[in-house]
Parts: C-alpha cells; sequence; structure tokens
C-alpha cells in the first residue's frame, strides 16, 4: 500500500525543509568525546510529567531507582519532547526533525484528510543510522507509527531500523493494558486470556520489561557488537490501571480520593490516585530490574542508560503536581506540555550528581546518536533539526546551543504554535492570538509581555512564521474532531 505521505510533492518540500535547517541550525560533532561505542538504553514513559518523580520535586510518589539514577547520572532540567502527544512527539525522536518538518505531525486523523499519517519509505529513523555504524537495535513496548489498515509494513520497525520490536503496533491498542494481541516483528503475538475491557490477564507493562531484558542478556553474548533498546513503556498513559499488589504502598495513607470512571473507553481501576503511583512505582521498579541485568550482564560501566516522557501528564487535576512549577499539560504547548524530565546515567563518562541547564529537544537525539556510533560522515546525520548533546552529558565547556526551538500542534482547540529562542517563549493560539514569556523571570508562564516587549515579539513572531515546511496532511487549518462520538484516540 502506497504510504499517505510518500509523493513528489512531499518529498521535495521535506528536502527543501532539511535544507532549509542548515540556516538555522548545525549538526554538532563531539565525536571527540567519544572513545568506544557504547550500549544505549533509551526509556521513555508516557504521559508523564515534569513533576512526576521524585528527583523533580514529586512528594507521593516514590522513585527509588530514578533517584539513583539521578544521584549517579546527570538530570537536564530544560528537556523538551517532540509535541505535546505521543504521535508527533515520538516521530520526532525517531527522525531528529521537529514538528515543523516532520512528516508526522499530529496523532492519528488528526490531519486534513481525517486519514492518519504513518512513516514511509521516505523517512530515516536514528535506527537505520545505528544499523550502518555497527549497531544490533530493538523496540520495546508502544511504536504508533504504524497506523494504517490493513497494516502497511514500511512504517513497522523492522523497515525502520528496528532488528527487534516486540510491542503495540497502534496506539489504540496502547490505551489498554490488557490488550489481546501484541505484535513481535511483523506477526501478530496473542496473549490468551486477556481481557482489556475487564482489565484482565498479562499486564503488559510486565511483559514488555521481561522482554527488555531478555534481549540485554541476547545483545550481550557478542560483546563485540553494541546494541540499542529503546524501551517505550507505556505508563503512565490512561487507562489508569496496575495489579494490586503494586497498590500496597499507596493505600490507607489519607489520601483524597478520585473515583473514576471503570466501564469507558478507559477502562480504569476505580481509585485514580492510589493507581496513578502504583503505575510509576512499578515502572521504576522495573527500571531498576533494567539496571541490575546490565550489572549482572558486566556491561553496565559502558551502557548509556537514559530516562524521560514523550510529553506532559494529562491525569493529574492537583494532588501530585505532575506538572512541578510550569503551566499546562498534554495538549498544551506551554512547558507542563512539552517539557519534560531526562535522567542520564554513564559510569566514567557522565560525573555522577550533576544537573545541566542546556536546552535540548526529542530531534536532538538523532544527532547525539551520531556521535555516540561514531558517524562522522553520513547525509542521515547531517539532515535533522537536532544539535549533539554529548558535550552536556559528559560536562565539557563546549556545548552547542539551538537558535530556537520550535513546536506546532492541531487538535480541538485548533492550530498551536510555540518556539523558544533562548529565554523568551512565544506562544500561538487559534486563530491569531500570541503570548509572550520570559521564562528565566516568569517559568509558570503567567505574565503576557508582548506590550512590554514589541520588539522581541516582532523577532520571534518572524522566527515563527517561517519555522516550518509546508505539509498537505498538516496544514494548520481548523480541523474537525475525528473522534466525535468515536473511540477516543
Amino acid at each position: 500500500m502506497k504510504p499517505k505521505t510518500n509523493s513528489i510533492k512531499y518529498s521535495l518540500i521535506k528536502l527543501a525543509a532539511i535544507t532549509a535547517v542548515f540556516t538555522f541550525n548545525c549538526y554538532a560533532s563531539n565525536i571527540s568525546n567519544v572513545e568506544i561505542k557504547p550500549n544505549i538504553i533509551l526509556i521513555v514513559a508516557d504521559d508523564l510529567g515534569y513533576g512526576d518523580i521524585e528527583p523533580y520535586g514529586q512528594q507521593y510518589t516514590k522513585t527509588p531507582t530514578l533517584n539513583v539514577l539521578a544521584k549517579e547520572g546527570i538530570k537536564f532540567t530544560q528537556h523538551y519532547a517532540g509535541s505535546t502527544v505521543c504521535g508527533p512527539s515520538r516521530a520526532s525522536l525517531l527522525t531528529g526533525l521537529h514538528s515543523g518538518h516532520s512528516s508526522i505531525r499530529g496523532n492519528p486523523k488528526w490531519t486534513d484528510s481525517g486519514k492518519p499519517v504513518d512513516l514511509s519509505k521516505q523517512d530515516t529513523t536514528f535506527a537505520t543510522m545505528l544499523q550502518k555504524n555497527g549497531y544490533r537495535t530493538a523496540v520495546v513496548g508502544k511504536w504508533g507509527m504504524a497506523e494504517e489498515v490493513p497494516t502497511n509494513l514500511d512504517a513497522m520497525p523492522n523497515a525502520q531500523g528496528f532488528d527487534y520490536f516486540f510491542g503495540y503496533k497502534t496506539h489504540l491498542a496502547a490505551h489498554h493494558y490488557y490488550w489481546p494481541t501484541l505484535f513481535e516483528n511483523n506477526s501478530e503475538y496473542p496473549l490468551v486470556g486477556n481481557d482489556y475491557l475487564k482489565n484482565k490477564g498479562q499486564y503488559t507493562h510486565d511483559l514488555f520489561t521481561t522482554k527488555a531484558l531478555d534481549y540485554i542478556k541476547q545483545s550481550n553474548t557478542d560483546k563485540q557488537q553494541p546494541f540499542f533498546l529503546y524501551l517505550a513503556y507505556t505508563i503512565p498513559h490512561l487507562a489508569l490501571t496496575v495489579p494490586e499488589d503494586a497498590k500496597s504502598q499507596y493505600k490507607n495513607l489519607g489520601w483524597p480520593k478520585r473515583k473514576l470512571n471503570t466501564d469507558g473507553h478507559y477502562r480504569n481501576d476505580p481509585e485514580g490516585n492510589v493507581t496513578y503511583a502504583a503505575m510509576i512505582s512499578r515502572m521504576d521498579r522495573d527500571i531498576g530490574k533494567v539496571m541490575n541485568t546490565l550489572k549482572e550482564q558486566g556491561i553496565d560501566d559502558n551502557t548509556l542508560v537514559i530516562f524521560t516522557s514523550d510529553n506532559g501528564h494529562e491525569y493529574d487535576n492537583g494532588f501530585f503536581n505532575s506538572n512541578g512549577p510550569l503551566r499546562g499539560k498534554k495538549r498544551d504547548l506551554y512547558e507542563g506540555g512539552i517539557r519534560v524530565p531526562f535522567i542520564a546515567r554513564w559510569p566514567d563518562k557522565i560525573k555522577a550528581g550533576t544537573t545541566s541547564e542546556h536546552a535540548s529537544a526529542f530531534w536532538d537525539y538523532f544527532a547525539t546518536l551520531c556521535d555516540l556510533s561514531m558517524d562522522k560522515k553520513s547525509q542521515a546525520c547531517a539532515n535533522t533539526d537536532g544539535i549533539s548533546f554529548v558535550n552536556a552529558l559528559t560536562g565539557q565547556q563546549e556545548q552547542a546551543k539551538h537558535n530556537y526551538l520550535y513546536w506546532e500542534f492541531n487538535e480541538k482547540e485548533g492550530p498551536l504554535q510555540a518556539l523558544r529562542k533562548d529565554n523568551w517563549k512565544l506562544v500561538k493560539k487559534y486563530p491569531n492570538k500570541f503570548e509572550l514569556y520570559n521564562l528565566d523571570e516568569d517559568i509558570g508562564e503567567h505574565h503576557n509581555l508582548i506590550a512590554q516587549m514589541p520588539e522581541k515579539f516582532d523577532e520571534l513572531k518572524a522566527l515563527l512564521e517561517n519555522a516550518r515546511s509546508a505539509h498537505p496532511e498538516f496544514s494548520l487549518k481548523k480541523l474537525a474532531n475525528p473522534w466525535k462520538n468515536k473511540s477516543k484516540n
């Protein structure tokens, strides 16, 4: 089946956009800082807010593994997701292009035609680049880049640079932790006895952890070939449900009760706050299993582990303070929707207990992985919007910085755009409302400074107007809700 975006017109548009990147960005190589290709594990939580874990100020949910990871590694305080929802955020992560240049700029069906856009042969992911540079590659968990029915194999992980895939193919399936069918590579993987309507059977998050541990052990049989694992957990995305054994530490603490709907699209457990905390702690526990396995296999010292989230939180209504000091949440382009936790650990390369204020984003991973894999000359590594953050990770003085960061998002509130340059942030709301914030002085984005700073507004507005390329499915027009009276995505 022909991919939706696989047209000569769009290919030319995309080529022009990538070429234009060099007018405002550069690929900054830090290869001299990497002496040997490390194993790399990238763990991405789903809808985890900036303040949802203890290293970023969480007071209720316990995350001891991530505490240790932060103490033994580095914490970034200004790290940004690719978007404020899953699909475009992960597309930006994989392709190294921000949402003004990426082929996927919205979640399924939030397009001009109402049809989903998948990855295609015209897209190059960092996994393809890593394969060419000697890495074995795997993705375990949520994919969400292949929404077409029947399945478009060009959009599946095996065609996008991953040697192995286990998990959810689509967003809709990933809304349910007891879904009856996963995928292993391109084949369906049935989970006999799973009932997502009753939350019965095998909890898929646990299975992802098992598969990840198996992959690490299998990859370690050939120590001459490094591995890359993209562990795309679905916690704590709705539906909120978790096995009862995870809840015990949070029961009877006097927390306010929050009763959730148990029979809608999301089959939530009845008590929301206990479930939410228990889900995050279960993920933290299982990240601990990953870290222990690295040590047991004798590869801990040469493995870079990164933990982050794909966008801001959706669940919290104030009790957990999931966005910390930030304004907004999932589906906003305020900081709470796009600024996410980032913790990295790499013994002897990353100084323990450090913090970085370097402003980085999901489209930087491609360039960073190019450095780590010692890719010195490929066209794929040159054609990104990203800047390697290897120097920030390893505490080097010279870390290249972005001229600006850009996001766009279009769902029921109409198209939104945002641009950050230095400490200044411009937000554009539909149809033509602008807000300007100084993040150094107003991290909560409370004081719109357009009236006081007209020259700064004009500067950022000009950048915003030229930050994106045209796309036949994402034209920034007002869209009808494709999910009205249907299952939510």
